[in-house]
């Protein structure tokens, strides 16, 4: 069995994927009305840091188990 860390890695990679993708659409496709910091694109940078935060979590822990 896995640990949770493991398990915890994998969520934050799949979360991280999602708010990237949907950073990419709304940089193809902008809102007609924009918001204050929006030039910033947090999605995107905070997209990247959860898959880089997730990968870390899963190379940690994929040779890890637990009784």
């Amino acid at each position: 069995m896995k640990p949770i860390w493991y398990f915890v890695g994998l969520l934050l990679v799949i979360m991280g994927s999602i708010i990237v993708l949907a950073g990419v659409y709304t940089v193809i496709n902008p809102p007609p009305e924009q918001k204050v910091l929006a030039y910033l694109h947090p999605d995107l940078w905070w997209g990247a840091v959860m898959i880089i935060g997730g990968l870390a979590f899963l190379l940690a822990n994929r040779k890890k188990t637990v009784e």
